[in-house]
């Protein structure tokens, strides 16, 4: 499955020739000024939550692809508000089945506001069950022992989790989350973007090896291959 990465929760894979794309926020990055999201494909946008870093690219992606963005009902109906025609709500539960695989939504320990201060309903995290790989984003959560269902329902190749901390899980934490969900390959998210979640990433990288874990931090604009 291929992999890029586009700075703080932004990221993509592609599955069955599907485009899929989360938490876009480029544009407001310093750290991907690089990026041009006129070139980003999208046949879905998957966004977590309502927090300006994970949506403020949303709409105007949206309507540039046509993609089809899957969020809780409460971000869904903010971005029909602002011109997205196609939207696909959901919330914790599922699986619901799509053309390149089915997806639940995950329970996600955190706030939600939509950028115009209004209420942004549940955070959510998305696993993925695919013929290519099943795969987990957590979405911006702090640890919690719900990421133990995650091997009831599927077994995952990876994890998406944030490390950054502060906001979210940190990296021992994400170690964690990675025995929760019985996995042995986790890539980093949600780290160095601001002051508060900057991090060692060395150190980091040690923690998971001593542990007999995998992380992969890729560059922004990065794509890696995973199997």
């Amino acid at each position: 499955m291929k992999f890029t990465y586009y700075g703080h929760s932004c990221f993509s894979v592609e599955i069955k020739g599907k485009a899929i794309l989360f938490d876009p926020f480029i544009t407001y990055n310093e750290l991907a000024k690089n990026v041009n999201i006129e070139t980003i494909p999208a046949d879905y946008i998957f966004i977590s939550h309502g927090h300006q870093d994970h949506i403020a690219d949303a709409v105007s992606i949206a309507k540039r692809t046509g993609a089809t963005c899957v969020a809780n009902f409460e971000v869904a109906t903010w971005l029909n508000k602002n011109g997205v025609e196609k939207t696909l709500p959901l919330n914790q539960g599922g699986p619901i089945n799509f053309d390149f695989g089915t997806v639940r939504g995950t329970n996600a320990v955190h706030s939600s506001g939509l950028p115009d201060g209004s209420y942004g309903g549940n955070p959510l995290g998305f696993l993925f069950t695919t013929e290519e790989g099943n795969f987990y984003f957590a979405g911006d959560t702090a640890l919690t022992m719900d990421m133990q269902l995650i091997p009831v329902w599927a077994n995952i190749n990876f994890a998406v989790l944030p490390i950054g901390g502060h906001f979210t899980m940190d990296a021992a934490d994400a170690l964690k989350a990675a025995e929760f969900t019985k996995t042995n390959t986790v890539i980093g998210v949600h780290y160095d973007t601001f002051g508060f979640i900057k991090i060692d990433k060395s150190a980091v990288t040690e923690l998971f090896k001593a542990e007999g874990k995998n992380i992969l931090l890729p560059a922004i604009g990065e794509t890696i291959t995973i199997n």
